[in-house]
């Protein structure tokens, strides 16, 4: 990842995962999923499970993980916006969900960490 604008690091970032998860068979089903209440990067499926991809860059870790950025209020985000996903696409309302997190570490990007069912909605009110 060289220099660049936030939007831009952050692009390239999301097509590194995106390439990455393709080599590893996953199918594309939507990138960057905005609605109201967030955006969710990736959404792909392995093999028949729904997984929702939070992407994250960090030029270091001096002081936090890409990983750790992904906070219990981030989470909630993700999957409010998961919900909202499956809302108007209903055609994958019955297939089993994941939400995974690419961590991506280091200037060249030599360090891509796949972190499957990274974590859990903590309860079904969402």
């Amino acid at each position: 990842m060289g220099p660049g604008t936030t939007g831009a690091v952050g692009r390239e970032a999301e097509q590194l995962a995106f390439e990455f998860l393709v080599e590893r068979g996953l199918r594309p089903v939507a990138r960057n999923f905005y609605c109201r209440g967030g955006e969710i990067d990736l959404i792909m499926l392995d093999e028949d499970c729904l997984t929702f991809v939070e992407v994250r860059f960090r030029a270091s870790k001096a002081f936090v993980s890409a990983s750790q950025t992904v906070d219990w209020h981030k989470q909630r985000k993700i999957v409010r916006t998961a919900a909202m996903f499956i809302a108007r696409n209903s055609r994958f309302a019955t297939r089993t969900m994941r939400f995974d997190v690419v961590a991506i570490e280091g200037t060249t990007a030599d360090s891509v960490d796949w972190i499957k069912d990274a974590f859990r909605p903590d309860n079904s009110t969402l």
